[in-house]
């Protein structure tokens, strides 16, 4: 204290001490400072009284307004646990070709579908719904629809599945193998007059009667296909397992098909419904009346 003097040059008094001819002012805090530090303190006190502050051996203070993050993630885990409750609700009142009439619920509706395609469908059709063309798992973003791509298809397709063993409601369409019909030259021209259908090869009179003969009473003469069978289109260069000729002279030797599970023993109506919303929102989705097909009627999607 002894030491102290006043600064001449600042007229501010040092602390009282010196360091190799360095001296500190005791400069006072600004006033703002000051009393924002003091509001500081009067709140901390305030809300250890308020709030839970203090970690005790099996729990924390309570406060006396009985506030808890528990507790109201409780309360925001119910709220969300009601709106959902009355969006699904007002779904399951909706008939499904009527959801794009309500576009809010709609919006809930894809919402709803795409949470539920990434835990049960995105292991078979991936995450953007691409399919693989390796492993046969069809891509969902186009417009090629085996068995239909409405609202109502799609729904029913999740609902009863494709090619299961038990069940009328199944779509059971299967392409017969021809292994040992045709020879290799016969097999060719087929592929090739297959290809030409989409403009991928020249067209050839012996695979365009082969296929007269044996292929048009499923895919039609053009290669349209045949959704009341569940034979695909082959005029449209899309393909589920392959599009070169090796690909298809396999395919007609020895089919491979797919199977889908029916989702009905396994998810409720609401949780299929908003599947189908989401699956006909990727950009394939068909109206009944661009299908040309009754809305009510059971069709189902190539899985």
């Amino acid at each position: 204290m002894a030491n102290k003097r006043v600064d001449q040059p600042t007229g501010t008094e040092t602390v009282g001490h010196e360091w190799d001819g360095i001296e500190e002012l005791d400069t006072p805090m600004p006033r703002w400072w000051l009393w924002t530090f003091y509001l500081t303190i009067a709140w901390a006190l305030v809300y250890v009284v308020l709030y839970p502050a203090w970690p005790l051996i099996d729990q924390g203070t309570e406060g006396v307004l009985g506030w808890t993050s528990r507790g109201q993630l409780a309360k925001d885990m119910t709220l969300a646990d009601q709106a959902k409750r009355s969006v699904g609700e007002a779904i399951a009142a909706t008939d499904i070709e009527k959801l794009p009439g309500k576009p809010e619920l709609m919006r809930q509706a894809i919402a709803g579908g795409r949470a539920a395609f990434r835990v049960h469908c995105s292991q078979c059709h991936g995450s953007g719904a691409a399919g693989s063309q390796t492993l046969g798992y069809p891509n969902l973003n186009d417009d090629d629809w085996l068995w239909g791509g409405d609202l109502t298809s799609i729904e029913y397709t999740i609902a009863n599945g494709v090619r299961q063993p038990e069940g009328d409601d199944r779509r059971q369409g299967e392409m017969p193998p021809f292994e040992g019909v045709f020879d290799t030259a016969q097999l060719t021209a087929l592929a090739e007059h297959v290809l030409s259908l989409s403009g991928k090869a020249k067209p050839n009179r012996v695979g365009a009667q082969i296929f007269a003969d044996n292929c048009t009473s499923c895919h039609g003469s053009n290669g349209e296909g045949d959704r009341a069978q569940g034979a695909p289109r082959l005029n449209d260069a899309i393909w589920l397992y392959g599009g070169t000729r090796e690909d298809i002279a396999r395919q007609v030797l020895r089919p491979r098909v797919g199977r889908m599970p029916a989702w009905q023993d396994k998810l409720d109506p609401v949780t299929i419904k908003m599947l189908a919303a989401y699956v006909h929102s990727l950009g394939g989705g068909e109206t009944a009346v661009a299908r040309g097909a009754d809305p009510a009627a059971k069709v189902d999607e190539q899985p």
